[in-house]
């Protein structure tokens, strides 16, 4: 006996009319997200559109399909445009309309600033409804492939040996043109247009020799300050101990480019990097984020095209708006460690906590048994006491914490999200996608801290709940007043009192003897 199977009429199926509530449950991020972007202001944007032209696509809709796209993993503007035609979230958000790739890649590109702003709206949307609370936060970096190609790059050296080869390429063409009648020209070969590239060619390498050098003269500030740091803390612990430090005096930065100093010509401001996962370089931007711990969202960015995180605490922090509030500490690894960066976390009223070294990834026994640590004593250097701060029981605990909140934030943004590398090129467009990046991550978050709940409704509730604890305190406050209305005003209207008192008491039905005061117009 042969097996029945479920079988599918393929031709009946395109004839079948779909509704698209029916596909998107209430609870759907489709819904959540159309939801969230109904809240928020964006005159901004409005008012850069003009009065002239065709009729354009709202804002709203082509943010709806941005924020979807990016939280959902589809970040080119050609696949947005094919998922408005074939994915049911996006249709209902583009509102059954199609806009085109060109229209999504010039709109993302246009409004960086102003998706900005909107970040920041979406982070207040989450501390109204009482799921942000800044508290304790933690700051890492990551690095992110740009739009470049590593072989579209040329390093200082090979900057040196090109120019001189086509300075003389060019020379040999001038010579070639000055011969009568093109003699010794080869067919098909056009020596203006020869020149003309080779020219191009040497333009660009002069602007790639001006950018090196002035990198290298930067970065020699950045070390010549390390080193006389490095100096400064060596000198204080041999006043200090009465004896020279061990080890290897640290030595002086050399100023100039290096021969291996790279520049790229697809996009200039990105720089070459080491990978973190194979070891390996490439072109890349150095990716900044601050998360707080309690909620895991993220309320901070940056971008640089900086390889290290030495200078990256400053303008991260900043980038925390201050109507969120400030936050209490941070917490940073290693890389971030400098006297610099301590001064600047406590300038603005944060309380640091800068891992000084590298840590083992697993405790030992003898870290374990550990006696409790010492306070260090006066006059030790920013190291010595931020490693005394780690290993308090509330610095070991706050900066623990990093591998539970920031790390795996980075970790969700990479592997969940899939976003690996950046469709704009330049810093400031790179730096404006990281931010439209770190902003679907926090739809996608507030998505499941709100558990589905619609933003607009949770608004209402978190109102509703105001508006009973503000009930709550006016009652506590006039309880006070009636106790001092009994006990004063009882007597001269005794009848008024007691029907009150009766109203209110739960055996008011039961008969109540009542006795006239000596002040009722009816006593004797």
């Amino acid at each position: 006996m042969s097996r029945s199977f479920k079988t599918a009429d393929y031709a009946a199926t395109l004839e079948v009319q779909v509704r698209l509530g029916d596909c998107l449950p209430p609870e759907h991020l489709a819904r959540f997200v159309a939801d969230t972007i109904g809240l928020l202001d964006l005159s901004a944007i409005h008012a850069r559109y003009g009065a002239k032209g065709g009729q354009p696509y709202a804002p709203a809709l082509l943010l709806g399909i941005l924020f979807y796209g990016y939280t959902t993993g589809v970040f080119s503007s050609r696949k947005l445009e094919r998922a408005t035609h074939e994915s049911i979230p996006f249709r209902y958000l583009a509102g059954n309309l199609h806009p085109d790739h060109d229209t999504l890649a010039h709109f993302r590109r246009t409004f960086l600033a102003e998706i900005q702003e909107v970040f920041v709206q979406i982070l207040l949307v989450a501390q109204q409804v009482g799921v942000l609370d800044l508290g304790v936060v933690s700051q890492d970096g990551t690095k992110i492939h740009a739009d470049a190609s590593k072989s579209q790059a040329v390093s200082y050296q090979r900057v040196g040996e090109l120019e001189p080869r086509v300075q003389a390429e060019v020379a040999a063409l001038f010579a070639l043109a000055e011969q009568a009648e093109g003699q010794g020209v080869p067919p098909g070969l056009v020596v203006a247009e020869e020149i003309a590239r080779r020219e191009t060619r040497l333009a660009q390498l002069a602007v790639a020799k001006a950018v090196l050098e002035a990198r290298a003269a930067e970065r020699y500030a950045a070390e010549q300050a390390e080193y006389e740091a490095k100096l400064a803390e060596r000198a204080a612990k041999a006043e200090r101990t009465g004896k020279q430090p061990g080890g290897k005096p640290p030595a002086p930065p050399t100023p100039g480019p290096r021969e291996k100093d790279q520049y790229n010509f697809t996009d200039p401001e990105s720089r070459i990097m080491k990978n973190g996962t194979d070891a390996g370089f490439d072109q890349h931007y150095n990716a900044q984020l601050v998360v707080a711990h309690a909620s895991l969202l993220v309320v901070g960015t940056s971008l640089s095209p900086h390889p290290n995180d030495q200078q990256e605490v400053e303008p991260t922090l900043d980038a925390i708006v201050p109507a969120l509030g400030t936050p209490t500490a941070v917490a940073l690894d290693a890389g971030f460690f400098s006297a610099a960066n301590i001064r600047a976390c406590e300038q603005r009223g944060i309380d640091p906590y800068i891992a000084p070294g590298r840590e083992a990834h697993q405790q030992t026994l003898a870290d374990l048994l550990a006696p409790t640590p010492v306070p260090p004593p006066e006059g030790a250097s920013p190291r010595v006491r931020m490693a005394y701060k780690l290993r308090t029981p509330e610095g070991h605990a706050i900066y623990r914490a990093r591998k539970r909140t920031v790390e795996p934030v980075i970790g969700i943004v990479k592997e969940g999200l899939g976003f690996r590398q950046f469709s704009l090129r330049g810093e400031q467009a790179a730096a404006g996608e990281w931010c439209l990046v770190c902003l679907a991550y926090n739809l996608k978050r507030l998505y499941v801290l709100l558990g589905g709940v619609l933003p607009s409704v949770a608004l209402a509730q978190a109102a509703q709940r105001a508006l009973l604890a503000a009930i709550r305190l006016l009652r506590a406050a006039c309880r006070p007043l009636a106790q001092v209305r009994r006990r004063w005003f009882a007597p001269l209207f005794p009848y008024q009192h007691r029907a009150a008192d009766r109203r209110r008491s739960p055996r008011a039905d039961k008969p109540t003897l009542i006795s006239f005061s000596p002040f009722s117009p009816t006593g004797c």
